[in-house]
């Protein structure tokens, strides 16, 4: 049965981290997220997932990624169920996303700043590397702090790592605002589509894209339909890229339409740095 949010720490969740403080973070598409103290000094990021009307997946989204990130980062990931879900509990990662980073570049019109751009793509390429591709890759997703940048949200993720399957669901998607065409044309055509490593090249150029220019890849109306946005996605090219600089070239190569000609991960790392 959908329910909606937000959802609080469940109590045996409660009784298991022990919070000393906690404050709601986003409640959003059947998430909720708590920014967790506990008693013993850690700092956790608590997600609450429950079905909504429109998607059941969220419900088991936290323990999914949980799975994930297990066997990526070599800090404590907690995770287990509640009467309406799933919950996890991760390391916080502190800092700012990367559109967050970008908003003076926007607003007068400065070149955007190189190191930020190659610390997201060796983010995605250490995650391209350990063999999973994120299918969900956007700005907010990347968070740049003092400890270094952190590429989170990876529920959604496809690679070589099993995952149980009651926790697993089938891929539909991610934000049409960073997907690339050949994804938006599988969910058309198909309802689903598979994650890949292309595909989230052309999406970190979409956000380097939208975080220097504040416009999204492609033009659509900002209330159509999501298959409107993802036909719009198919059938048109992107938008010029004005971004100054080498930034500006690199963007093209990784939005190219063709997958194949994209470069990688690993490659977009390289150039970043001999632009640098």
């Amino acid at each position: 049965m959908p329910i909606s949010g937000p959802i609080d720490i469940p109590e045996h969740v409660r009784d298991l981290l022990e919070p000393a403080k906690q404050s709601m973070v986003v409640d959003r598409r059947g998430s909720t997220v708590w920014d967790v103290q506990t008693t013993s000094g850690r700092r956790l990021a608590v997600k609450i997932g429950y079905p909504t009307q429109t998607h059941s997946w969220t419900a088991v989204a936290p323990a999914r990624e949980a799975v994930i990130l297990r066997g990526l980062i070599p800090q404590e990931v907690q995770y287990g169920e509640w009467r309406e879900g799933t919950w996890s509990a991760q390391p916080w990662r502190e800092g700012e996303s990367l559109f967050g980073r970008w908003l003076p570049c926007r607003a007068v019109s400065e070149s955007p700043d190189l190191d930020d751009a190659l610390a997201c793509a060796v983010a995605l390429s250490n995650l391209h590397d350990a063999g999973w591709a994120h299918g969900d890759v956007q700005p907010n997703h990347f968070i740049i702090g003092p400890d270094g940048t952190a590429l989170i949200d990876v529920a959604l993720a496809r690679g070589d790592g099993e995952i149980p399957e009651v926790y697993d669901f089938q891929y539909r998607g991610c934000l049409v605002h960073y997907e690339a065409p050949e994804i938006s044309k599988a969910i058309l055509q198909e309802g689903t589509a598979v994650p890949s490593r292309e595909a989230d090249v052309y999406a970190l150029g979409a956000s380097f894209f939208i975080s220097a220019t504040g416009r999204r890849h492609v033009d659509y109306p900002d209330d159509a339909e999501r298959a409107v946005q993802r036909q719009a996605i198919v059938d048109k090219p992107h938008r010029p890229i004005n971004v100054p600089g080498r930034l500006g070239g690199l963007i093209e190569q990784m939005m190219n339409r063709n997958p194949a000609d994209r470069p990688t991960s690993g490659e977009v790392c390289a150039e970043l740095r001999r632009a640098g």
